[in-house]
C-alpha cells in the first residue's frame, strides 16, 4: 500500500487453496527453498516460483523480511501511543511520524484517538526524547497517551489466512 492508501483501495485477490498453502508455509519460514516448498504443496519448483512471483506482482506478498528479537539488539523499551491530531494536520503528521526510525507501525484509527502507533527505543531516556522532541513539539498534535510494553506473550508477523 502507498502511504496515502487504505486497505479498501484495492480489490481482494481470490486465492486458491494452493496459493493459501504457499502463503502459510512462507509465513512460518520465508527462507524455505522453492524445492522444499514445492514438495510441501505438491507442485514443481518452477510452478511454486511462478506462483510466488505472481503473488508479489499482485501485491499479495508485500516483502520478505527478518524478524529481529529487540532485546538481542539492545532495544529495551517497546511502547504504544495514541496520538490525537487536529484533522487539518493529519496527513502531514502521519507522514512525519511514518519516517521516524523509532516508529514500527502507524495506523489511522476509529475511536477517540486519531493515530495509533508502536515504537521501539534503546531505553526510557530515548523514549522520553521522542515524546518531548517529536510528539509534544509538533504543531497539530493535541494529546499523546502512551503505554510501555511489560511482557510480550504473542506477536504475529503477517496475517492469518
Amino acid at each position: 500500500m502507498t502511504k496515502n492508501s487504505s486497505m479498501n483501495d484495492f480489490p481482494a485477490i481470490k486465492l486458491n487453496e494452493i496459493d493459501q498453502q504457499i502463503l502459510e508455509v512462507l509465513l512460518k519460514d520465508a527462507r524455505i527453498s522453492y524445492t522444499d516448498l514445492a514438495k510441501q504443496v505438491g507442485l514443481s519448483r518452477v510452478a511454486v516460483q511462478t506462483r510466488i512471483n505472481t503473488l508479489i506482482e499482485d501485491g499479495v506478498i508485500e516483502r520478505f523480511t527478518a524478524v529481529i528479537n529487540p532485546l538481542k539488539v539492545g532495544i529495551q523499551v517497546s511502547a504504544f501511543f495514541n496520538v490525537d491530531v487536529e484533522p487539518k494536520h493529519l496527513d502531514e503528521i502521519a507522514e512525519k511520524l511514518a519516517v521516524h526510525p523509532a516508529v514500527t507501525s502507524l495506523y489511522l484509527m476509529t475511536g477517540p484517538s486519531t493515530l495509533h502507533m508502536h515504537g521501539v527505543f534503546k531505553n526510557k531516556e530515548e523514549m522520553e526524547e521522542f515524546i518531548l522532541k517529536t510528539l509534544y513539539s509538533t504543531p497539530g498534535i493535541i494529546r499523546v497517551d502512551s503505554q510501555m510494553l511489560l511482557k510480550r506473550y504473542k506477536s504475529r508477523m503477517g496475517l492469518k489466512l
